[in-house]
């Protein structure tokens, strides 16, 4: 009978398998609130060697942040297929997602704290919103946004932000309803910078075109129609 012999990683190998452990206790517990003894632990491997991978606390803390905003970032990306609305939906869904399944590291990194408030990971937050505005911007098919547009789409991405921070404490509204009602959002703040500004009205326009009559940009309409009567 042979036993197995644990095969030894490469360096590239175990910085990533410790940067995944960090991602998963991180998970659970705010990265503050995660020692490297508990890293090492999980990983399998002894403290000494945490730091002979990575310089201190503060790097690995980094790099697993820098993996998850490259995450975030992604869950932005959709297809350009189909009306408008129901795209902004799949988005805010993959969003919820990602901080249904990161709550705590979601929470500390859009937070601030010892851990997670350095200069590089305040850039990896404003890269993820720089992500997530570019993205929206190619949905609308806008390359150069006149700075009314600017202000509803950054305006939008930080209100998903601090939809989803009062989610995660208490959970106290259903998600999907958060998830539509990001969606409404989006077309109300559009709304009422297209009242005063005729560009942003060609905007909306062209962004309801499209729309088809079960959809959560006519679904709002059909809510507002109803409350005035």
């Amino acid at each position: 009978m042979t036993t197995g012999v644990r095969r030894r990683m490469g360096v590239e190998e175990r910085r990533q398998q410790l940067i995944g452990v960090a991602l998963e206790l991180f998970s659970q517990r705010s990265p503050d609130d995660v020692s490297i003894d508990e890293i090492a632990s999980a990983a399998g491997i002894s403290r000494p060697l945490v730091y002979h991978y990575f310089p201190g606390k503060l790097s690995l803390y980094e790099a697993a942040l820098k993996r998850a905003s490259d995450e975030l970032a992604d869950r932005f990306v959709e297809p350009h297929e189909g009306p408008l609305g129901a795209r902004l939906l799949r988005v805010m869904r993959r969003f919820f997602d990602f901080v249904d399944e990161h709550g705590p590291g979601f929470s500390a990194l859009m937070r601030g704290g010892p851990a997670v408030g350095s200069t590089a990971t305040n850039a990896l937050i404003d890269s993820v919103r720089q992500a997530a505005y570019v993205q929206i911007l190619s949905h609308l098919d806008v390359v150069n946004p006149p700075a009314r547009l600017e202000l509803v789409v950054r305006s939008w991405i930080s209100l998903a932000e601090s939809t989803a921070l009062i989610w995660l404490d208490g959970r106290r509204i259903p998600r999907a309803e958060l998830e539509v009602q990001l969606v409404h959002d989006f077309a109300a703040l559009a709304a009422v910078s297209a009242a005063g500004d005729e560009e942003m009205g060609a905007l909306l326009r062209r962004m309801l075109k499209d729309e088809p009559a079960d959809g959560p940009f006519s679904d709002l309409v059909g809510r507002l129609i109803s409350l005035a009567s």
